[in-house]
């Protein structure tokens, strides 16, 4: 039987077959994701607040967890700390042993972070949750970089990497708390390939309270991240720790 890997690309048949299969994924329940209990997910900037909340999170559901910093003794110390079976490394090894890597370093180091690890990330599943913002004396306010987002600038410089971005909308106290046992919130994940953000909100959904929904496509990221700043604002005029929740779906 002729299937679309043996029909020529220049033949109508295959664009057909296509199609075909387009809609068929279309059809697919949206809530039907993948296992992903068995990969191993790196944390750079994993002994920052959001890095560190993460990789608890995540252990705790049962996730395989390293975390990584430019200082291996650093990272160490502070897996240690969180227990559950995260390990530290500096931030090279830790990508080398994931299969899936979330970015959680400060925005002044995002590029040259990223730059660095190119090699290391190559092949990988790579989810950016930086937000890029600005502070002065009227409070948080959003930055856009000249790629359009953190994400689209992480997806420039790993052209060989599956760059996503998710939980950006995290409070890192109520991650990082013991005595906090569900977090209630949606996480937005957006990406290019729909088998890569099925993944992602697929390890969102093992933190318990949590959920991912697709969110759109990495050009839509900015304002995903930007919406971080609003947040702050929330949390500060109301003493809470707010995140979001999308209704409907």
């Amino acid at each position: 039987m002729t299937t679309a890997d043996h029909i020529p690309a220049s033949d109508p048949a295959f664009s057909e077959n296509v199609a075909t299969r387009a809609k068929a994924a279309l059809k697919r329940d949206p809530w039907d994701l993948p296992d992903v209990s068995g990969h191993v997910v790196g944390v750079l900037g994993g002994t920052g607040d959001q890095g560190r909340g993460l990789a608890y999170r995540l252990a705790k559901a049962g996730q395989k967890v390293i975390i990584g910093s430019r200082a291996a003794d650093r990272a160490q110390t502070a897996a240690a700390e969180l227990g559950h079976g995260v390990e530290g490394a500096d931030n090279a090894e830790c990508a080398r042993r994931s299969d899936i890597v979330i970015v959680a370093v400060p925005w002044d180091g995002h590029a040259k972070t990223l730059e660095s690890l190119r090699e290391e990330l190559t092949g990988k599943l790579v989810i950016d949750c930086v937000n890029p913002l600005g502070f002065d004396k009227k409070g948080a306010y959003a930055l856009k970089p000249e790629e359009g987002s953190a994400a689209e600038q992480a997806a420039a410089l790993l052209p060989e990497s599956r760059v996503t971005a998710a939980f950006h909308h995290l409070s890192a106290v109520l991650l990082q708390d013991p005595d906090t046992h569900e977090i209630d919130t949606d996480v937005m994940v957006l990406g290019e390939s729909r088998a890569d953000t099925d993944l992602v909100q697929a390890l969102a959904g093992r933190i318990p309270g949590m959920r991912g929904v697709f969110a759109g496509r990495l050009r839509n990221a900015h304002q995903v991240e930007s919406l971080v700043a609003n947040l702050i604002s929330v949390n500060r005029r109301y003493k809470a720790h707010a995140g979001v929740r999308l209704t409907d779906v």
